[in-house]
């Protein structure tokens, strides 16, 4: 186990979903860029760094068919099986390190709130870009969200690199055209406020 994966394990397992600083009752400005999209119910969707999250129940109860999760914490996952019950056979579970991982098959949609801002070094940025690549299908959908500049500067512990929505789409390149972007005051069960930007971009 890497110290991602150790640091993650840690927090799963120390703390309860819902006082995380990241936790949402509902994953709603993800399914608004989502329905923006405008896939089609059986679009192959991924959500990077799920964790927790209730946003694949919510697909499921969309309507959508193809949801896969990933997240380097397997405890996490665990919770959104519990959570999901008998539901849980409907969503195709990954447990893996983004850096670490080889996609299989391509995507119609890539999902990722709050991993990419994580990655605060140029040669991991990189290594996300080739598994997004690889893992997103041309015409596809790509949907981030990070810490935007007036954002946090660290978060469960960590270092975090902020961005804007000029900045993102600089930094993902000439393949991903940006189509929509957002900015977000997500209030912690904390009570902290802290600023996000969503952004939708095509896979050229």
């Amino acid at each position: 186990m890497n110290s991602r994966e150790s640091h993650w394990a840690n927090v799963y397992a120390t703390k309860a979903a819902d006082s995380v600083g990241w936790y949402q009752r509902s994953a709603e400005a993800s399914l608004e860029m989502i329905r923006a999209s405008g896939i089609a119910p059986d679009t192959p969707i991924i959500d990077i760094g799920g964790g927790a999250s209730v946003l694949a129940g919510e697909l499921l109860n969309g309507g959508f068919k193809d949801v896969s999760v990933l997240d380097i914490a397997e405890g996490a996952l665990a919770i959104v099986k519990s959570r999901l019950g008998s539901r849980a056979r409907d969503v195709h579970w990954i447990v893996a390190d983004i850096l670490d991982w080889t996609p299989a098959r391509a995507y119609g949609l890539w999902h990722d709130r709050a991993v990419f801002h994580f990655l605060t070094e140029a040669k991991d940025r990189a290594t996300y870009r080739a598994a997004l690549e690889k893992g997103l299908a041309s015409g596809g959908t790509l949907i981030v969200a990070t810490f935007a500049p007036e954002g946090p500067e660290r978060c469960s512990g960590l270092p975090v690199q902020r961005w804007s929505p000029e900045s993102l789409a600089q930094e993902l390149g000439p393949n991903f055209a940006l189509l929509e972007s957002k900015r977000e005051q997500h209030r912690t069960p904390g009570g902290t406020v802290q600023h996000f930007i969503w952004c939708r971009f095509k896979r050229l």
